[in-house]
């Protein structure tokens, strides 16, 4: 087996069909390997480093990456791992997230080797006897097996009839584009092997596919989503994806480490060695380097050490105007930090508000000279 094929191995949690995909490799065939890419949200994350990285790997060993926006599909709205329909986005909100995807994948691909499609380029133009011909390749039994779908059928919850169209809609970008190779989490698995059944159903050799982990939010609970706010987005500030990284449970520190912090696996036993807030530090500062630069990391590691080791206010503050003394959960909606009073006050009950420094609960007050800090924010109110 060649190297490459066998760190696939090592990292994916399931490559199908893998002997076959060998074989190819082994011939030395050139491969074109998808992913698909759903703009609900501006910002790439961290959990998706897993996919890059191999995506990264493929290229290296002269592939070519199939980027897939999907800007058509994320008008349906895929329900892969939830357990309800997810909102369907308007075509403004689609465009406006799905500008930002290239630059943010180009942090750890090689721009110049990758082929971006937005699927709405082979979907859009199709008519209602197109899509009933694509849906004639395939029974609603064989959709319906789906987990999610499966699930929600059987709690009686509800199922959009649009919703069907996804997994469809999703295979025929394969088509479109002649994938070869499929790489995606292990929630998109159904996805994926559809894709290959409705490869066949139209002629074309099925695309082998390779699954990857998914990554707990900073939360240490819900997987990490764009959809569920629970993420470390790849283009965030420095001093964010470090902070947010410093605050994952300690049970996420070695699949972190493993998954996404790019160090070889030397590197990596000897950050795994450390105490676990030191291990911490090392996974932030090396997330904020292969994404942002040295110079980046550091300056990052020396605003949270300022912040949360020594309790010192930021070199610049910023200033919110108020027109007298204010509660804390209406100020922290105002000034965007929390999203609504209910946010605020989990907040404030999380240990998470501090008041010159000092930590306070949901019914403080603050008053002209304060200054708040929560969410590695700091305001002095004026």
């Amino acid at each position: 087996m060649s190297g490459f094929f066998e760190r696939l191995q090592e990292r994916a949690v399931e490559i199908h069909i893998a002997e076959h995909l060998h074989a190819r490799l082994q011939r030395g065939d050139k491969l074109r390997v998808k992913l698909g890419l759903d703009p609900t949200a501006p910002d790439l994350h961290v959990g998706h480093l897993v996919v890059l990285d191999a995506l990264r790997s493929f290229q290296d060993d002269g592939h070519t990456v199939v980027l897939i926006i999907g800007d058509y599909t994320a008008l349906i709205g895929d329900p892969s791992g939830r357990s309800e329909t997810r909102p369907v986005l308007s075509r403004e909100q689609v465009e406006a997230n799905a500008k930002t995807y290239f630059d943010q994948a180009a942090l750890v691909l090689d721009r110049n080797r990758i082929e971006v499609r937005y699927n709405s380029e082979w979907l859009a133009p199709m008519t209602a006897a197109d899509i009933l011909r694509l849906m004639g390749k395939s029974t609603l039994q064989q959709v319906l097996q789906r987990e999610d779908f499966a699930e929600r059928l059987k709690q009686g919850a509800a199922i959009g009839a649009h919703e069907i169209l996804y997994p469809f809609s999703q295979a025929y970008d394969s088509v479109a584009v002649r994938a070869d190779v499929e790489i995606g989490g292990t929630d998109q698995l159904f996805n994926l092997l559809f894709g290959r059944e409705i490869q066949k159903a139209y002629g074309q050799e099925p695309q082998d596919i390779a699954v990857f982990p998914l990554l707990e939010g900073p939360d240490g609970v819900q997987r990490m989503s764009k959809s569920l706010g629970n993420y470390i987005g790849i283009s965030e500030p420095p001093e964010e994806i470090y902070g947010k990284t410093m605050s994952i449970p300690d049970a996420l520190i070695e699949k972190y480490v493993r998954l996404i912090s790019g160090l070889d696996p030397k590197q990596q036993a000897e950050v795994l060695a450390m105490k676990p807030r030191d291990a911490k530090a090392a996974l932030a500062r090396q997330l904020v380097k292969r994404l942002h630069g040295e110079e980046a990391a550091a300056r990052a590691q020396e605003a949270f050490e300022r912040q949360f080791v020594r309790r010192e206010e930021p070199a610049t503050v910023e200033e919110h105007v108020i027109s007298g003394p204010t509660d804390i959960t209406s100020l922290l909606v105002e000034t965007g930090i929390a999203k609504s009073r209910n946010e605020a006050r989990r907040l404030a009950q999380q240990g998470g508000i501090r008041k010159n420094g000092e930590k306070v609960d949901e019914n403080a007050q603050a008053t002209s000279g304060d200054v708040i800090s929560a969410r590695r924010r700091f305001i002095r109110l004026k």
